[in-house]
């Protein structure tokens, strides 16, 4: 599917909709007046006063009667709540409250999830309470409730984990996904834990704002609170991280050789391979995450203790009018004057704020009072302007180098309407056009990794795309805007309609010999037999 984040889309729901359904009976209800709750806050308090009560019950095993629950109301009235209420209202709020709210009067109550998977939405079925018929020690026949799957599910997500253990948890199943090779779910963990330490990060970003602002606003208890969680966080080393890092590589690369010098990678390979380079990606932010969660935490601490340093000191600052302590006194002693340096002297006494500039240690020091004139002359500035059109002159001059392989690949292949790989290797030695279709190995290697990736490309949807989609362009190779262009450019490609590429289980190796490497060496490219096969608008 194209967005990978909808694919458990009505698990997310089922969770919103016991919530959602729990706030539609309760506020539909009138019968909350006459108990004496009028706000909602307060009715809320007392649901899952009710359900925590059912699920500790149901726990330990106990029964968990209309009775006892009306017991344990009218308790909570008595100690916390005092409201006007009766034994025999707290039993008739309780009846309510279960019979009523939680199990909906006993219809059956439903959530619908939109499945984007099937394109429908999916009905879920939602209950939080059940009971079963049991027996008092007189035999008589009583109901007992206890909670159902939703209704543990929707106690535990109001106090499911504490703060500082949620990052070792999503880490560890996080860990035990990846050696068990269920890639789709090592996703959904390493997003988790992405996001904690986003949010770690933001926590520690708008106390500082908090502190800059007003250093009293800032309570000495939140200020342990938010180190304690740092230090959790930070004790997760980056090492382990980049462990996991390394070890999503190696995979990456074995799937990636297999696909193209071994076989052809299955559906199911292909799906852990799109995982585990989307796991690498947010590896990768997620250390960086880390290390800004690491700076910003000493730059909490010193912004602190600095801010209290102030507004400790300002108890030691004496004051006095400028007018009656200084003005008036010069008129009546005028040699005072002499000495008046004691007494400014205190004001330009303030800390410079110094600055570690990296760039000036890469520099090449010039002395500073002999030849003065001679060293400004000899400085040389560096032109960003300059610099740039360098960068862009070198992408230029690579992009090129893919344009000339992939536009002699096409023209090869169209001469026929397909060539293999085994082919192609003696007609470029019969040309002798081998530096054109290989001017390196990594523009061969790229070119024909994404065509494989590819397998089939329709090029009037490709155009139809580009109609609609305005993207900037990031001046680096990217198949479909290269086939566009040459499409567009080259007149013998305008009759394009599709290219297709497939593995050929023929157990050649095709051997390209002496093709420079990044740098400059001659290697000798060995890769399996690929059939190019290019289809006109004639046929």
């Amino acid at each position: 599917m194209q967005y990978e984040f909808l694919k458990h889309f009505p698990r997310r729901m089922k969770n919103v909709g016991l919530y959602a359904v729990l706030v539609q009976n309760s506020l539909q209800k009138a019968s909350w007046k006459k108990y004496g709750f009028q706000k909602t806050d307060e009715q809320f308090n007392v649901i899952f006063a009710v359900l925590l009560y059912i699920m500790e019950q149901s726990l330990k095993e106990e029964q968990c009667t209309m009775d006892d629950i009306g017991a344990y109301l009218d308790t909570v009235n008595a100690q916390y709540l005092k409201k006007r209420m009766t034994y025999e209202d707290c039993c008739a709020l309780g009846d309510f409250i279960v019979n009523m709210v939680l199990s909906n009067e006993g219809r059956t109550m439903y959530f619908e999830g939109f499945n984007f998977e099937q394109n429908t939405y999916q009905i879920m079925n939602i209950s939080y309470v059940a009971n079963r018929i049991v027996y008092s020690e007189q035999d008589v026949k009583r109901t007992s409730y206890y909670l159902t799957d939703d209704g543990y599910n929707l106690l535990l997500s109001t106090l499911e984990i504490e703060n500082n253990m949620k990052l070792a948890i999503h880490e560890m199943i996080f860990h035990m996904h990846l050696k068990k090779r269920s890639y789709d779910k090592a996703v959904d963990e390493i997003k988790n834990v992405f996001n904690l330490l986003r949010i770690q990060l933001q926590k520690i970003q708008e106390a500082i704002e908090k502190i800059r602002r007003n250093a009293l606003n800032y309570s000495v208890r939140d200020y342990q609170d938010i180190l304690k969680e740092n230090l959790d966080t930070i004790s997760d080393t980056k090492e382990k991280f980049q462990n996991y890092q390394a070890m999503v590589k190696n995979r990456v690369k074995e799937l990636e050789e297999s696909d193209i010098n071994v076989r052809k990678l299955t559906e199911r390979e292909e799906e852990k391979l799109k995982s585990l380079k989307e796991i690498e990606h947010y590896l990768n932010r997620t250390i960086d995450e880390h290390q800004k969660i690491l700076n910003s935490h000493f730059d909490l601490k010193s912004l602190y203790t600095k801010e209290l340093e102030s507004l400790s000191q300002m108890s030691f600052i004496q004051r006095f009018p400028l007018r009656a302590s200084l003005y008036d006194k010069i008129p009546e002693n005028p040699e005072a004057m002499e000495r008046l340096e004691y007494f400014l002297r205190p004001l330009f006494c303030q800390e410079m704020e110094k600055s570690y500039n990296l760039n000036k240690a890469f520099q090449l020091q010039q002395p500073v009072c002999k030849h003065k004139t001679e060293s400004a002359e000899e400085t040389l500035d560096f032109d960003v302007g300059a610099w740039e059109e360098e960068q862009e002159q070198i992408r230029k001059e690579r992009l090129k180098l893919y344009e000339d392989s992939l536009s002699y690949l096409l023209s090869r292949a169209m001469a026929r309407g397909e060539i293999s790989l085994k082919e192609l290797s003696v007609v470029v030695i019969l040309e002798g056009r081998q530096q054109e279709l290989l001017p390196n190995v990594e523009v061969f290697k790229e070119i024909m990794v994404e065509l494989i990736r590819n397998k089939e490309i329709n090029i009037p949807a490709l155009q139809k795309e580009q109609s609609e989609y305005i993207g900037e362009q990031t001046g680096e190779f990217q198949l479909n805007v290269m086939l566009l262009y040459l499409v567009d450019e080259y007149p013998q490609f305008r009759d394009i309609l599709r290219i297709e590429t497939y593995r050929l289980e023929d157990g050649n190796v095709v051997s390209f010999p002496g093709v420079l490497d990044e740098n400059g060496e001659k290697k000798t490219v060995r890769c399996s037999n690929i059939l190019i096969r290019v289809i006109k608008e004639e046929q």
